[in-house]
């Protein structure tokens, strides 16, 4: 199980995460949800504040949103007009048997109990329905991105996400892997924004905050892909890991 304390982090910067966190491209929305009904039921666990419900409900779906925070629950209400999360979590899912045709994560699965968190996902799908977790991940081949990762202290990357998170249990089908390439504009500011909403850098000390501010104020100043400019292109590989129910 993983540390709740960074789990349940994030409330306290939902407006700021909702703000600056990147998008998921509608592609790799679609690849995830391919075969099923158009105005499928999903569910979106771990749905924050509602950055992939509202993905999916511009492609026409339905969505349940679960989300244990109630920090990240209100601003999903306040940014995602006539949508409201359910109070839940991966192992505690507050829905009936069979009642989704999909379950999709964003950003979120790494936190799950994996063992009860399958089961009950499990449960809550239809036969044959889907289930797609999916990650943003910052392109680290671009080597201002790689400093990036190491001065904010970003644990994950595409290479551990893709060894990590390949098998999802006896009560699914094998796992087909999608990428998808996309880029979001942003002011150094905002950058250092989106940092802020990190589960390392909100737990961290006010002292560990301060130094890591400090370089990622020296990494846009002097850094040759960085210095002097307003915006930047700051890349990601969006991941999609998509199986079915037995």
């Amino acid at each position: 199980m993983t540390d709740p304390t960074h789990a349940l982090s994030f409330g306290a910067a939902a407006a700021e995460y909702d703000r600056f966190r990147p998008r998921y491209p509608a592609q790799a929305l679609r690849w995830a949800l391919d075969g099923l009904p158009a105005s499928a039921r999903v569910i979106d666990l771990g749905a924050g504040t509602g950055i992939l419900t509202r993905g999916v409900l511009a492609l026409g779906h339905r969505v349940v949103p679960v989300e244990p925070d109630p920090g990240m629950r209100a601003q999903l209400a306040a940014a995602t007009p006539g949508t409201a999360a359910l109070a839940g979590s991966a192992e505690a899912v507050p829905l009936p048997d069979g009642s989704a045709d999909a379950v999709l994560v964003g950003q979120a699965y790494h936190w799950f109990d994996k063992e009860p968190a399958h089961a009950e996902i499990a449960r809550v799908l239809r036969p044959g329905g889907t289930f797609a977790p999916i990650w943003n991940v910052r392109d680290e081949r671009v080597a201002w991105v790689a400093e990036l990762s190491r001065v904010a202290h970003l644990g994950y990357n595409a290479g551990n996400v893709v060894d990590k998170y390949g098998d999802f249990g006896p009560a699914f089908e094998p796992v087909e892997l999608g990428e998808f390439a996309h880029t979001t504009t942003l002011s150094p500011d905002e950058v250092v924004g989106m940092l802020h909403t990190r589960s390392y850098w909100l737990t961290a000390s006010a002292e560990d905050q301060a130094k890591i501010d400090r370089e990622l104020g020296d990494l846009f100043a002097t850094h040759p892909d960085l210095a002097g400019r307003e915006t930047v292109e700051l890349p990601y590989r969006t991941l999609v890991f998509r199986s079915r129910r037995r």
